[in-house]
């Protein structure tokens, strides 16, 4: 057994240097930003789906929001309970292709059924792909330098955001102007994602030589029967319940807040996608990263802190500051859009970085991929199933689909609250560590 591409002995990964696992963090790092740049792709060309095959915003919420949910319900246990007792590097490979062959059946899809069942592979693909390399990043370091070595895991997550804005809104403007031949043809939106799955195919090679880590911190053997597993996740239910409503409530705000950013500044900004491409796709990058290592450094501050549950204070303050970001959707200016925005990423990327460490530091080896797993599966039954289709809803009691950016702002503001509460409570139930007994 090995712990990393270059060979390292899994005897040695508790007092392994960073160095050393570096290029397998690296190649997990990749992974994540191309299947985020897969899964968030749709997003930025929608508005030319929706024009050529007769979408309504309804639809589209359905083929963002609920495909997503979709997959993540269905799949998210099953992918965790394979990532816990089985070989994780390989899965990853094959949840990739997964991702791939959603995108390449975006580009040829020919109604919204279509789209929505390539919607679901690429969903299933990411997701699950994030559970495996949450996992294999755990077991490569030490649990005190674990926040900082999830900072890459999460760049690159934030890296694919940005490039489904940035790299993904400059493709569709290139060859809406003929500037690509190897598409020309196809309408913009569908030449954007054949060359995205092209690119991501040849990309995921590095996978290919990832070794699998040994497992750390077991408190139970990793095949012990499910009743028993299932059993610790239950014993720790003061605090999973809180943490889990506070990040999935943030989830619900990012989720909408990324499906429906590009047609509110197409709307009421009257901006078009190679308008807003390269400096929202910055945006999301540069707030992504930024959260992200705050996110890992406050992480690793809180455990030497010794105070409990206080690696979930960044997660505290950074809900309440994602508050009055929520409104970014009727800032009277793209300035101002931008600027709360950015916060409202930046928010969200050092929650999810702390949520992160907290399951992998908090929760026993044996039982994470499945912990992680549940937690994916109800944010995506709350946060992409219905918080995308909320706006929507709430627009139409509004006065229709010209009141989005209220209605999403007024999405945002509610579950912001909610998510301040749920870390609030999450951080006072938190366990000492994870193979000590729930209080």
């Amino acid at each position: 057994m090995t712990d990393t591409a270059i060979g390292l002995p899994a005897s040695t990964i508790g007092g392994a240097r960073p160095a050393r696992t570096l290029p397998s963090l690296l190649a997990l790092t990749l992974a994540m930003a191309i299947g985020f740049t897969m899964m968030a792709s749709f997003g930025t060309v929608q508005e030319g789906a929706k024009a050529e095959l007769g979408l309504s915003d309804a639809a589209l919420g359905i083929i963002q929001g609920v495909s997503a949910a979709l997959a993540l319900v269905v799949f998210s246990i099953p992918v965790g309970i394979l990532v816990d007792r089985f070989n994780r590097t390989r899965l990853l490979v094959a949840l990739a292709l997964v991702w791939t062959a959603g995108t390449a059946l975006t580009a040829v899809a020919s109604g919204a059924a279509m789209l929505f069942v390539a919607r679901v592979l690429t969903a299933t693909g990411t997701t699950g792909a994030l559970t495996a390399a949450l996992s294999l990043t755990a077991d490569l370091c030490a649990p005190e330098r674990r926040g900082r070595a999830m900072l890459l895991v999460n760049i690159g997550k934030m890296a694919g955001l940005a490039a489904a804005f940035g790299v993904g809104g400059w493709l569709f403007g290139q060859i809406a102007r003929g500037g690509l031949p190897l598409v020309a043809g196809m309408a913009p939106w569908r030449g954007t994602h054949a060359i995205l799955a092209g690119a991501g195919l040849v990309l995921i090679v590095p996978l290919l030589l990832l070794r699998e880590p040994a497992r750390r911190e077991v408190a139970a053997a990793t095949r012990a029967p499910f009743k028993m597993l299932a059993g610790e996740l239950w014993s720790r239910r003061a605090f999973l319940a809180p943490l889990f409503v506070g990040q999935v409530a943030v989830v619900m705000a990012d989720n909408a807040a990324l499906v429906w950013a590009a047609p509110v500044l197409s709307r009421h900004y009257g901006l078009q996608p190679g308008d807003f491409a390269g400096w929202m796709g910055g945006l999301v990058f540069v707030s992504g990263l930024g959260g992200t290592l705050l996110g890992g450094f406050t992480a690793d501050w809180g455990q030497r802190s010794h105070r409990r549950g206080g690696l979930l204070i960044g997660a505290v303050v950074a809900a309440a500051i994602g508050v009055p970001a929520a409104l970014f959707p009727i800032g009277p200016t793209v300035t101002w859009f931008a600027i709360a925005f950015g916060t409202l990423s930046l928010c969200g990327a050092i929650t999810g970085l702390v949520t992160s460490v907290a399951l992998t530091v908090l929760i026993p080896n044996e039982v994470r991929g499945l912990c992680i797993g549940a937690f994916i599966a109800f944010a995506g039954l709350i946060g992409f199933g219905i918080a995308p289709s909320l706006v929507t809803a709430i627009s139409s009691l509004l006065g229709g689909e010209a009141q989005l950016g209220p209605a999403l702002a007024a999405v945002g503001v509610v579950t912001g609250l909610l998510s301040v509460a749920g870390f609030a409570l999450a951080m006072r139930a938190a366990p000492r560590s994870a193979v000590d007994e729930p209080i």
